[in-house]
């Protein structure tokens, strides 16, 4: 049986089209995932009298959003978050949070209106230095 060529572009077609709606469901499937992580983050409270003098590196992770900082602490006071890496879409308005958690001396503070998902793994990657945690 001699398969004609419009046959063979409507199968064509058809597998395309299946395999967008793959491609698709993964990457929904994908976005659901990061923005569940981003709302069960949690924080904890960090004394920071306890913390020692140095510099420490921490980073969060949720997929779509990541940040790498390293994080600067003196007589239990932190004096300076630099944000080595930040992937975030169109987060980048977020990295103000550095300077608010510095203001402020706590790691939970306001998020960036309109940046909220990577003020908050902003603000994780910063506890998790301070935690020790990388």
């Amino acid at each position: 049986m001699k398969l004609s060529p419009k046959r063979i572009m409507m199968f064509a077609a058809m597998l395309l089209f299946l395999i967008g709606l793959l491609v698709a469901a993964v990457y929904l499937k994908n976005v659901a995932d990061y923005k569940k992580a981003v709302k069960e983050t949690v924080f904890n409270d960090i004394d920071l009298s306890r913390i020692p003098d140095g510099v420490f590196a921490g980073e969060y992770d949720v997929d779509f959003v990541y940040a790498k900082v390293e994080v600067t602490v003196r007589n239990g006071v932190i004096t300076n978050i630099d944000i080595l890496e930040h992937e975030n879409g169109r987060g980048s308005p977020a990295e103000i949070v550095a300077d608010r958690i510095v203001e402020e001396q706590k790691i939970d503070v306001d998020e960036v209106s309109g940046a909220t998902n990577s003020s908050i793994v902003i603000k994780k990657a910063v506890e998790n230095a301070l935690m020790g945690e990388e």
